[in-house]
């Protein structure tokens, strides 16, 4: 069996500081620099996201501290001219929260970060209810896995599935992520899948793929 992608919950922070819709501007920002974090979900009821205020949603109101509430920017950027205006996370936050599941596998929650350009997603249950976080920074946690682990996992899941006669003339080599096959195999077709195989191994960095099929002559006599 080929083992299971990293998901988010393999990764994700379960310590998760947070605040309510009623929390004021001041704790909002005392909590932030104590956790030292950029921004913070806003929890109701039993741990449900209902929003997330970020260092960019209170900055607003220093944005905006000087200006003319009659200025032409002002009317332009009404959205954030209220929050400027703004006391309690339930007007500050930004919501619907930008979330994602502890079972999505870590591309999946990276693009969904890139789509909408975060750098952390509340992770929630079915029921909306707040199990963790996942920062940009937990992504790429995976490619700390050691050379060996990868190493073995290449031989494992690749080389032995894919080319059970030439196996013992292939050589695996990982040296700081990066994956090199070496070795004559008998089907060069499926030469360029072994790449893409290793490639989608958890931790792998790149991939060079020194594999070559068998002489002409060789392989001409193949039945």
């Amino acid at each position: 069996m080929a083992s299971s992608p990293y998901t988010v919950n393999d990764v994700m922070t379960t310590t998760v500081v947070a605040v309510t819709p009623d929390a004021p501007f001041k704790e909002i920002v005392a909590v932030m620099r104590q956790w030292k974090v950029t921004a913070v979900p806003v929890l109701e009821g039993e741990g449900h996201v209902v929003g997330v205020v970020s260092e960019a949603d209170l900055l607003h109101k220093e944005e905006f501290h000087e200006d003319d509430p009659g200025t032409i920017e002002h009317m332009q950027r009404l959205g954030d001219t209220a929050k400027a205006g703004s006391v309690s996370a339930k007007d500050l936050m930004t919501t619907p929260a930008i979330t994602v599941g502890a079972a999505a596998t870590l591309p999946q929650a990276a693009r969904i970060m890139a789509l909408h350009k975060v750098k952390r997603l509340p992770v929630i249950d079915a029921a909306g209810v707040l199990q963790g976080i996942v920062s940009r920074a937990d992504l790429l946690k995976v490619f700390l896995r050691p050379d060996d682990d990868i190493e073995t996992q290449v031989r494992e899941e690749v080389v032995e599935r894919l080319f059970p006669v030439s196996r013992h003339g292939i050589d695996v080599i990982v040296a700081q992520g990066v994956v090199t096959l070496s070795g004559t195999v008998r089907d060069s077709a499926l030469i360029p899948v072994a790449a893409r195989l290793v490639h989608a191994v958890e931790g792998v960095v790149g991939v060079t793929c020194e594999l070559t099929g068998p002489p002409a002559s060789t392989a001409a006599s193949t039945p």
